[in-house]
């Protein structure tokens, strides 16, 4: 397979090393190292049971990297290598898509978040990836993930499957239904700025965990990557997410909610480092969304684990007997911690956004 594969990239496999890389749930991934030369890359098997359409990926990231080219050349944008033949993807006899990007020497990735400055770093990173493109016409890609981020559909689908659950889960998630209808105005909240068109359609990431962010042995960012999800958004998608995934020391498995905080640094760290890039280009209404793009990513997590449950456990894997329940209630845990600290949160975005106006 290896030997086909890299023979579309005027590689030969025999001249290289092939080792497993990273730890990427979704696509499987390979660094390709010369055994006699310098030369490294990254090797991809894009995951079509996600991305139903690898095609999309490959022609949105191809428009992204024209525009930087043009008009950004000093931007590092780890783009995919063409084939032979002119191609940025692939599909093998096997059915597969593969793509081949550079290895960008000296670089690391972190799998979790240690410090404020680190998460001042990969906020930075994301704000200054979506600042550049804000000339770029966001009309010209395809979204690879229809709904992705779209809580308005995602609470519906879970009012749909409660008239369909098991009584057992029903009764064994009740509290964490109670939770979701507890804080159902954030949905509701989703749906106006939808409706109402409130904030702009921008170029966003939409995957901003910190694993998503290449660094420079010292800790400090030098570009995004990991680029699927690359399609038009709004900005307070990769914010949130952020928040959600940056400020508790505890991550979504888990099972002891005591752990779970919000850390008030890392949430300076986030706010700072974002607005260092973008806060001269964010619409009014944006601004004062800032807080609430955290509410709306822990919120649509925990509802995207509890219907799952309900639905038994058809998306998300299930290690043991009530694993999406319990990611459901760490979500809400957090969300009910983000929101007591929410006063404080303004206080900061406000600070934050006056300095630097």
């Amino acid at each position: 397979m290896f030997n086909d594969i890299l023979r579309s990239f005027n590689l030969e496999a025999e001249e290289y090393r092939i080792e497993k890389f990273g730890e990427g749930l979704i696509n499987r991934t390979w660094k390709i190292t010369g055994v006699n030369n310098s030369n490294e890359f990254i090797l991809q098997q894009i995951n079509k049971s996600v991305f139903k359409a690898p095609e999309y990926i490959a022609q949105n990231i191809n428009k992204i990297n024209h525009y930087l080219s043009a008009h950004y050349p000093g931007y590092l944008f780890v783009a995919p290598l063409p084939t032979v033949s002119g191609n940025y993807i692939i599909q093998y006899n096997d059915g597969e898509y593969y793509r081949l990007l550079p290895y960008v020497k000296s670089s690391v990735t972190l799998n979790t978040v240690q410090t404020r400055d680190e998460a001042f770093e990969a906020a930075r990173q994301f704000a200054k990836f979506t600042n550049l493109l804000a000339g770029f016409q966001v009309s010209e890609l395809s979204y690879t993930l229809a709904g992705f981020h779209d809580l308005s559909a995602r609470f519906e689908a879970f009012k749909r499957v409660i008239k369909d659950a098991h009584t057992q889960r029903l009764a064994e998630a009740k509290t964490a239904i109670e939770s979701a209808y507890k804080h159902q105005a954030i949905a509701e909240m989703h749906q106006a700025i939808m409706s109402e068109q409130m904030i702009p359609l921008r170029v966003v990431h939409h995957d901003t965990k910190i694993s998503n962010i290449l660094f420079n042995e010292a800790h400090k960012g030098l570009c995004v990557i990991d680029l699927d999800t690359v399609m038009p958004g709004y900005y307070i998608s990769d914010v949130g997410d952020m928040m959600r995934t940056y400020l508790s020391p505890a991550n979504e498995e888990e099972q002891d909610f005591s752990k779970i905080e919000v850390r008030e640094e890392f949430f300076t760290g986030i706010v700072e480092g974002y607005l260092s890039e973008m806060n001269a280009n964010l619409t009014n209404t944006e601004r004062r969304l800032f807080v609430y793009s955290g509410k709306l990513m822990i919120y649509m997590q925990a509802i995207r684990f509890l219907t799952d449950y309900l639905n038994n456990d058809v998306y998300y894997s299930a290690s043991y007997p009530g694993h999406n329940l319990v990611r459901a209630q760490n979500q809400f845990t957090l969300l009910e911690k983000y929101i007591a600290a929410e006063d404080r949160f303004m206080q900061i975005v406000l600070s934050t956004q006056n300095q630097r106006i």
